[in-house]
């Protein structure tokens, strides 16, 4: 909490100095839907307690589940194994909710928001978010990673989502470097294009491998990208009960 806490306020206050991109929509209607959702979001949580990663991660220590429990490794190693398949896990899981159409549904509330900054990284329906811990807690069971491992990789989870979605401009040098391995934030301002093909890509929030792996990786100039969904290209997705209503309204791509 204290590492969420701090990355928000710090690329809120960072990207308010140096923004990448000029905003479309007033700050604080979009602060308050954004910070709402995910205030809901860890209520639901809270309702969900027994299937948190890390409590299904300490059932499955005590009761020896998962693969990793039958594999003789380094802790060290486990521990790096363990973080980086969970990357890999929360990646497939991001392209299941792009192209499974309910979970769009679900997924679309995020995907609307017109402009990106920090916020928009915990921008997330609170139904999306409950599915997701699931999601989360299938593959622990199946994988039996360490308590410390899935502490480490929520800490990251969290952080970095804020990171990639924040409005700020990376030297160039920098980005192309970081971008072979990591996820910045032009990489994953491509993913919320207007444009479904450019939609359809850049899934990952830390490692970008995935997606030069299964070739859903793209560039694009930045100048050239409008943010949000072609449907929704008004001010209603930066109201809070619009975006908590919005998956059970009539289905729009």
């Amino acid at each position: 909490m204290s590492v969420f806490i701090g990355a928000l306020c710090f690329f809120m206050a960072l990207e308010t100095v140096a923004p990448a991109r000029v905003r479309v929509l007033p700050r604080l209607s979009r602060w308050w839907t954004n910070l709402s959702l995910s205030a809901l979001g860890s209520l639901i949580s809270v309702l969900m307690a027994p299937v948190l990663a890390v409590s299904v991660a300490a059932a499955a220590a005590v009761n020896g589940w998962g693969l990793l429990n039958f594999i003789a490794l380094d802790p060290w190693a486990e521990g790096a194994l363990a973080v980086i398949l969970l990357d890999f896990a929360v990646w497939a899981q991001h392209v299941t909710f792009h192209y499974v159409p309910w979970l769009w549904r679900l997924h679309r509330v995020h995907h609307t928001d017109r402009d990106l900054d920090a916020t928009s990284g915990v921008r997330f329906h609170p139904v999306e978010i409950a599915v997701s811990l699931l999601w989360k807690a299938v593959f622990i069971l199946v994988l039996g990673p360490s308590v410390l491992a899935v502490i480490v990789f929520e800490i990251l989870l969290n952080a970095t989502a804020i990171f990639t979605h924040s409005n700020i401009a990376l030297p160039q040098r920098l980005d192309r470097a970081m971008r072979r391995v990591f996820v910045t934030p032009d990489m994953h301002r491509i993913h919320h294009s207007v444009r479904r093909p450019e939609t359809n890509s850049n899934f990952g929030f830390n490692l970008s491998i995935w997606d030069h792996i299964f070739r859903t990786y793209r560039k694009k100039a930045q100048g050239e990208l409008t943010i949000g969904l072609s449907n929704y290209q008004t001010d209603r997705p930066a109201r809070l009960l619009y975006s908590l209503w919005l998956p059970f309204m009539r289905s729009k791509r």
